[in-house]
């Protein structure tokens, strides 16, 4: 098994500081990084930065992709039946089983990753349950709505046509 991360040992405090500082600067500048490090009481050589950095870039570039789909999605079908936190949960799912495959790579056991992916793979199926909870109760409110709204257009006075229009207005957004 590979030596764990040094990078991953480091306060909280400092490893978010070295991630602002390696956004800041690119992913470039691993010299005076590992300067800094030193000035902050860690000796970190600039190829295990490098390597952090370059694992770093890598899931900041898929967050960014992500979120592009995201916003792409949201544009192209709205986001009113929750398609995008399907989306969001299922890209969420791979990216932990991903983890699980490489949790021996990365210096730390599959024991010691276990708890964390367990509670994550728990949060991502309570927020799945959750989405589709509410997916379903949305569908039915807005299909009473629309039950209700076409028995008030029809008692004013309108005609079946113009009712039945309103009330596909309304389904159309569960679609």
């Amino acid at each position: 098994m590979p030596p764990r991360s040094p990078i991953i040992q480091l306060p909280d405090q400092v490893k978010t500081e070295l991630d602002q500082r390696l956004l800041a600067g690119g992913f470039a500048g691993y010299a005076g990084l590992a300067v800094w490090l030193e000035d902050q009481g860690f000796s970190i050589s600039k190829s295990a930065l490098h390597r952090y950095g370059s694992a770093f870039e890598e899931k900041t570039e898929k967050l960014r992709a992500a979120t592009q789909m995201s916003i792409q999605l949201a544009e192209t079908v709205g986001d009113d039946a929750g398609a995008m936190n399907d989306a969001l949960i299922r890209l969420a799912q791979g990216e932990l089983f991903e983890q699980l495959l490489e949790a021996d790579k990365d210096g730390k056991s599959l024991v010691d990753a276990l708890p964390e992916i367990t509670l994550s793979v728990a949060r991502l199926t309570r927020a799945s349950v959750l989405q589709k909870k509410w997916q379903t109760e949305f569908r039915d409110k807005l299909k009473a709505a629309a039950r209700e709204v076409d028995k008030i257009a029809r008692k004013g006075g309108l005609t079946d046509e113009a009712a039945g229009t309103i009330r596909e207005k309304i389904l159309g957004v569960v679609g």
